[in-house]
């Protein structure tokens, strides 16, 4: 009787872990999953129909990984030099973790404390993660012209990098160049929740 029981727990446990899966990672030329009407923290909601550079760079991010706090400063300079106003490149971070340190009012307060100058939406269905196949915070897509050409991390090393792979992909995305070849993402685990 206790083999039994043993056995149907563990059966349930892998159950619960299937149900916490995500999809396969996106592969290189598959076209930007879309999303639709995520809030942001100006009060705004986007779309993936907004976005209609040739280059748009989506961040899964958080607030609450360590990770994912050393790399605001990066992510602000890159949007400065390739993403402002006049910049060629759309940027996007999307938030999808739903513990209570990621919920939408502490993401408005992060931006505003840190200034950041790219837009910073909130998935709480996690469907847009899911579509990517994002297992870290922070995890980088770059697509050209719709389709993926690099995902993985911004760069080589988290304290002295020296190769920028988003800002290579999107060198290379703008003058026709080879872009890098994708890499592991280095961060926190998304908080994936039961389906």
């Amino acid at each position: 009787m206790l083999r039994v029981v043993t056995l149907l727990a563990l059966g349930f446990a892998v159950l619960g872990m299937a149900s916490l899966s995500f999809a396969a990672p996106l592969k290189v030329g598959s076209p930007m999953p879309s999303f639709a009407n995520l809030q942001t923290t100006d009060g705004k909601t986007i779309s993936s129909g907004d976005f209609r550079k040739d280059v748009v760079v989506l961040c899964i991010t958080c607030n609450h990984c360590p990770v994912a706090v050393a790399y605001e400063d990066r992510i602000i300079n890159f949007v400065k030099k390739h993403a402002g106003t006049d910049g060629k490149v759309d940027f996007v971070a999307i938030n999808v973790n739903n513990i209570e340190a990621d919920r939408l009012d502490k993401m408005k307060e992060r931006a505003k404390a840190k200034g950041f100058n790219f837009i910073y939406a909130y998935d709480p269905s996690q469907k847009i993660a899911r579509d990517l196949g994002a297992t870290k915070t922070p995890e980088f897509f770059v697509f050209h012209k719709g389709k993926l050409i690099y995902t993985g991390a911004m760069d080589d090393d988290m304290r002295n990098p020296k190769v920028n792979y988003v800002e290579k992909a999107v060198e290379a995305a703008l003058s026709g160049a080879k872009p890098p070849a994708c890499t592991d993402p280095v961060g926190c685990g998304i908080k994936y929740e039961k389906q």
